[in-house]
């Protein structure tokens, strides 16, 4: 299996796949891309088979684009399954195409293992029933737990509407275009006091709002009396500071720590928020400048309306750190779907540190400079009884203990799943070795032997 992959690495130039590095057209019909999650928070790869025609001459490059996606997916992602899903809808015996169906299988069967959630066949045509009993039998004797055939109206046991298109039920409003290439829609979250309106802005019209109301009389001695400014104006009151402190305090401390070339994140892969039951609704993202520059980082999102990010928008110095509250806004919960980018680049020692020197630096900056760093969701569900009330504290013990173990238990895991993946290689070579060994010895008695006759 081994030998196998090396061979289909480098018969598809893997390593080396790029966007610019495969026809333009491939992207353009848009039968194959990534976009969205299941209800396991699964990354979805759809196939739209109606968008795909069986021809021998452009199947190569087809299938290229196949191993253009999963490896860019297996880079980013670093071992997170994905889900395939089948959109039959509308599909005739033309679009059928065996060879790449099983081309596609193969991939997660040989090339990427591990990697494959579940397949989902939406709408199969009764036609194809044959065909469908053939793709069982490629994927083996677990085909039953990894195949789901679905229609309009069982679908959502999967993927849930908001990830859906219209032709499925669902509220996705996506429509795939290119280009550009299709990735996670990171947008700008919600600052601490409300939406922002731009990036250059580091105050939200709803913290103006409140404080008109609030004071409607200060804000009419500030109309005649503007230019009266003192110092002291501009100092945050003690009891602000405090909050401010106390809600960095209150945010889910970091474990684990993503090393990179510019900044160290902490937490690596998965911020954890509670459900309704627990109530967590805060999280820490840790940021360690080791690079020898001033960084400017962004943080974006894939539910801006969920969440509130501060600083979302700033840069850390070189050698210190920087706390990033993220918390969850109004009544909202987090959700598996839920994803957070954290994009970083190094500026110059004359560079400014303003707002509007930061908005001007990300519109210069090559995209071959930003360095970026992903981070999922994990929501923490109630392990307490609903008729119990329990003070989290009332024996001194750290709140969400459980948690944490269970959390290391996991990492301790795929860290041991690693291991055994790279003893198993390293069993592979010694018996490689020992059997070139052998082979060699035994060449080399021949020889003596046939010398000796002689």
């Amino acid at each position: 299996m081994i030998d196998e992959s090396f061979q289909w690495r480098k018969e598809y130039a893997v390593h080396d796949l790029t966007e610019s590095s495969l026809p333009k057209w491939v992207f353009e019909v848009g039968a194959l891309y990534l976009h969205g999650y299941d209800k396991e928070g699964h990354k979805i790869f759809w196939f739209r088979v109606k968008l795909h025609t069986k021809d021998t001459k452009t199947q190569h490059e087809k299938k290229k684009l196949v191993a253009f996606w999963l490896e860019r997916y297996a880079r980013r992602e670093h071992g997170k399954p994905l889900t395939v899903v089948f959109d039959m809808a509308e599909t005739g015996l033309s679009n059928m195409d065996l060879d790449f169906v099983r081309y596609i299988i193969g991939c997660f069967k040989v090339y990427y293992p591990n990697y494959l959630s579940k397949i989902v066949i939406f709408e199969l045509p009764w036609i194809m029933n044959a065909a469908f009993k053939l793709v069982k039998s490629w994927l083996g004797p677990d085909a039953v737990g990894f195949l789901k055939t679905v229609n309009k109206n069982d679908i959502q046991e999967y993927i849930s509407a908001e990830y859906l298109p219209s032709h499925m039920g669902g509220t996705d409003t996506f429509k795939y275009r290119y280009p550009p290439l299709v990735d996670d829609d990171f947008q700008t979250p919600l600052c601490e006091n409300g939406p922002i309106t731009s990036e250059d802005e580091t105050e939200s019209k709803e913290e103006i709002d409140v404080d008109n109301k609030e004071n409607p009389e200060s804000n009419e001695e500030q109309g005649s009396s503007s230019k009266k400014i003192t110092l002291t104006d501009q100092i945050p009151k003690p009891e602000e500071a405090d909050k401010v402190d106390s809600k960095a305090k209150n945010a889910k401390k970091a474990l684990t720590t993503f090393k990179g070339l510019l900044l160290h994140i902490s937490p690596a892969e998965e911020l954890h928020f509670g459900s309704k039951e627990t109530g967590e609704k805060k999280c820490l993202i840790v940021l360690t400048n080791v690079a020898k520059n001033t960084v400017a980082f962004k943080v974006r999102t894939t539910a801006p309306d969920k969440y509130r990010v501060k600083p979302s928008n700033s840069s850390c110095e070189p050698g210190t750190s920087l706390d990033i509250v993220v918390s969850l806004h109004g009544g909202c919960t987090a959700s598996l779907q839920d994803r957070f980018l954290v994009m970083a680049a190094e500026m110059d020692q004359c560079s400014g540190t303003g707002t509007q020197e930061l908005a001007q630096f990300w519109k210069e900056v090559p995209r071959n400079k930003v360095m970026e760093h992903r981070l999922r969701c994990h929501v923490i569900e109630s392990s307490k009884p609903s008729t119990l009330s329990i003070n989290e504290n009332a024996f001194n013990v750290p709140a969400k203990t459980s948690e944490d173990l269970h959390f290391q238990l996991t990492q301790v895991l795929r860290s041991n799943k690693r291991l055994q993946e790279q003893i198993d290689r390293c069993v592979w070579l010694q018996h490689l070795t020992m059997a070139l060994v052998l082979l060699l010895v035994a060449n080399a008695c021949f020889y003596m032997f046939c010398t000796q006759g002689r």
